[in-house]
Order: structure tokens, then sequence, then C-alpha cells
């Protein structure tokens, strides 16, 4: 079977937890590769655990990722494709092998050949098609079934690896009933609300407050370690070459172009912590802008279809611009803060007024505040004209009616007082029907959740070493 897994694979359910567990990190990693004479220094992606990631490595990461991804997706795969962070998943996915490794966590050849065998995707007329998982390989996930069933190997172990991080993530009946209630009842709420941006527009400071402003919080305005590429870009390999070649053979640049109708592009400058423009985020590329020469072209550079020709053309060290260059940048930043303490102090004031029994109507008049009820709502819903739900909800949920929470709520739009109108009683006969299936739900929540902030964890262990 599977040639005996040529001599050395899992359900839908398992691709899906995969999924789950792969999730992007919060570094962009771009997807290219570089390409060097032998006589060179061979390049690496990056570093985990002071392990040095090379080009292959980070393929093979890759292409495992996107298989994973066209299981998942079928054919929206390449709908999908746009909205998912492969790259990001890829170095999580090293990191993951990486631990399991540690943990001595394996998956033999007997258990590859089941997950295969046991896959749907494989099937034809409800059992295992040989010359179906052929052609699924070579058509759909355009692969050779060695690559493939070492892929499976791999992901056998990082389903191992979840089960042993979140074996011990249960959910009581406490919790679920807790949840479940979360879920399902709604609150209604009357709210005041001092947003800065309304009290924004009275503002004025004047020329001296700015500049005051400037020398207090000059830092707040420094700008990064900046640089400026120069570089030329083509979806044919060859025509990178041949320009490549050219420049080592002292041609003029000028010419080169010309006869071969490329340009010479400029990214402008750009920091460490924004994409590059015009080409996006690549942490192959950052990597590669300590080893430019100025002046000098780089070795051939590929991302996704197109390649590369980089030359640094500028580097800026960070520095405090002149007050005169952001002066416009100051008084907003200025404006905005002295916007969000009146806000808040107005808030404040309210909530004292509301805890002595005045009116929220009446507060609001007086105050030059916003007055109104929201719709009903629900946990991790929208209120229409205030944003996210959750905190509004957790600060209602042990009010009783006609009763104001004691403090305030702030959000990223401005600070709220709220009292509660009304709530609607979830169904405990409902809920006793539907025990046992959310509690399910939960725990795996739970259990994402919880490996999620393991991963969060062990990648910032990786680059300690």
């Amino acid at each position: 079977m599977l040639n005996i897994l040529r001599k050395k694979k899992t359900a839908k359910k398992i691709w899906i937890v995969l999924a789950i567990i792969i999730v992007p990190a919060f570094v962009f990693w771009g997807s290219g590769s570089l390409m060097r004479s032998d006589k060179e220094e061979p390049l690496y992606i990056g570093k985990i655990f002071d392990k040095k990631i090379s080009p292959l490595e980070y393929k093979e990461a890759r292409d495992a990722v996107r298989t994973q991804m066209i299981m998942q997706f079928g054919d929206n795969f390449s709908q999908m494709e746009k909205f998912l962070n492969l790259d990001a998943q890829a170095m999580d996915r090293l990191i993951l092998l990486h631990e399991a490794k540690e943990r001595k966590i394996s998956a033999s050849d007997k258990e590859v050949i089941a997950a295969i065998a046991n896959s749907p995707y494989f099937w034809r007329k409800g059992r295992f098609d040989n010359k179906m998982y052929d052609e699924t390989l070579r058509y759909a996930f355009r692969i050779q079934a060695r690559a493939f069933e070492e892929q499976m190997r791999q992901n056998l172990m990082l389903s191992k690896l979840y089960r042993e991080i979140t074996k011990d993530i249960l959910v009581s009946d406490e919790e679920a009933k807790k949840d479940y209630q979360k879920a399902n009842e709604e609150i209604t709420l009357y709210y005041l609300a001092a947003a800065p941006d309304e009290f924004a527009k009275n503002i004025l400071p004047s020329e001296e407050e700015i500049k005051s402003y400037f020398e207090k919080n000059s830092l707040d305005f420094k700008q990064p370690l900046s640089f400026n590429l120069e570089y030329i870009t083509s979806g044919s390999e060859e025509k990178i070459k041949n320009l490549s070649v050219g420049l080592n053979k002292k041609i003029e640049l000028d010419k080169l172009l010309k006869d071969t109708g490329m340009s010479l592009k400029e990214t402008g400058l750009f920091s460490l912590q924004e994409p590059i423009p015009g080409i996006g985020w690549s942490a192959e590329v950052l990597n590669l802008l300590p080893k430019l020469i100025p002046g000098e072209f780089s070795a051939i550079f590929q991302l996704d279809k197109n390649f590369y020709l980089f030359r640094l053309k500028d580097k800026k060290e960070s520095y405090i611009p002149e007050f005169a260059q952001i002066k416009d940048k100051v008084k907003d930043a200025l404006i905005k803060q002295k916007a969000k303490e009146l806000a808040k102090a107005k808030a404040e004031e309210a909530l004292k007024q509301a805890k002595e029994s005045a009116g929220f109507t009446k507060i609001a008049q007086d105050l030059g505040l916003k007055a109104d009820v929201t719709k009903p709502f629900k946990f991790g819903s929208y209120i229409e004209g205030i944003g996210a739900s959750d905190s509004f909800w957790s600060a209602a949920e042990k009010l009783k009616e006609e009763e104001t929470y004691p403090s305030l709520i702030e959000t990223t739009t401005g600070f709220y007082i709220v009292k509660l109108k009304a709530r609607s009683s979830f169904d405990e006969t409902k809920f006793a029907q539907e025990k046992e299936e959310f509690t399910k739900k939960l725990a795996s929540q739970k259990q994402e959740e919880f490996f999620s902030k393991f991963l969060e964890e062990l990648k910032k262990k990786s680059q300690k070493n």
C-alpha cells in the first residue's frame, strides 16, 4: 500500500486542527529565496533556537502549510490564498516541529499510512483509491508522494504535540453555564458618552503651547532607522540573470536596462517596522539590509514569482526632526491629548452626578455629553455607534435594573458611563439540551486559546538563544 510509504498518512478532522494551531506570527516573513554561486557563503532565512533555517527548510515548511490550506479550503484555496499568511505559518511550523522533536514526539510509518488511507480526500466509492491519491498529489497539491508523506508525518507529530499541550484543559459545568449565558443573554444599557473627537473641535493651542509640548515630548516624534533601496525586478529569471552577468562584467547599468527593457525602481525611505514600499513585508529583505554594500547590487533574490536585484541607495539613522518640519503633527498630538483629558474630566464629573441619582438626560445637557440607549446586544457583538460590546457586557453583567456601573468604561472612541435598562435571561431548559455539545465546543476553544499562548511564548523563547 502506497509502496509502503516509499520504504520509509490524516482524516479531515486532523487537518482542521492543524489549520487552527498553526497560527500567524506577529512578525511578517517573506516568501523568497536567495540564489548565490557555490563560492559564496550560504544564506539563511532566520534562526530559531539558535539554529539557522536554510532556504530549503523554509520552502519545505511553506509547501507543507500550502498543502494544508488546499486540503482545508479545497476549490476556494485560490480565492483565500491572498488572505493567508503562509510565510508566517511556515515559521510557526518550524518552531513547533523543533518543540515536538525536543519532546521526543514521533510518528511511525504505520501511523502515516493509516492517516493517509483514512483521509476522505483520497477515497473513491467509499474506500481508499491509489489512483485518486496519485492524481490528487499530482494535479491538486502539485507535490511528489515522498514529500507529501513526510509532510503527513510531521502533521501527525504536530497533532500529538497539540494534544499533549492541551490535554489538561477542561471545562466545568459552572464554566459551561456561565459561558452559555454570556453567549445567549441580551443586555440593554443607558449610556453617557464623552468622546475626545467632539471636544477636539474647539481646542486651539497657541504656538507657544505647541512648541512647549514638543520640547517635553520630543522623543515621541523620533524617526526610526530608515533605508532607501533601488531595485530591478522581473518575472523572468533569465532576464535578471543576464542583467546580473552584465553588471559583473562592468557593463553600464543604463545600457543594460535599455537592452532588457527593465527599469530601476526606488522604494523611498522605510523603517524596519513597516512594509517595504512597492514590495510589502519581507523578513528576508530586511535581513539582507545589513549585508548590502552601498553602490553594489545584491545577488538575485526571489519573492513569490518575481526576481529582484537590490542596491542600497541611502541609510538614515534614527533622528528627531526639527520642530518646524513636524509642527502640524505636534499640534495634532497636543490637541488629541488635551481632548482626551477634557473628555475624561467631563466623564468623571458625569459619573459623580450619576452616583448622586441625577438623570442621564440632565447630565448630558449640563456637561455637553451624549446620552442614548443601546439596542439589545450579546457578548462579542457590535454596539452601533460605540463598537465592541465585550467591556460593556462585562460591566453590566452583575448590575440590577436601573443600577449604574461604578466606574468609567474607556474605549478607543471615548469614555462611557452605563446603567442597566434590561436583561433577557437565557433559557435554562435549552441549555440543558445543548449542554453537552456546547461544553465540547467551549473546551475546544479554550484548548486553541491555550495552545496559541503556548506558541507565542515558544516563539519568544526561540529568539532568545
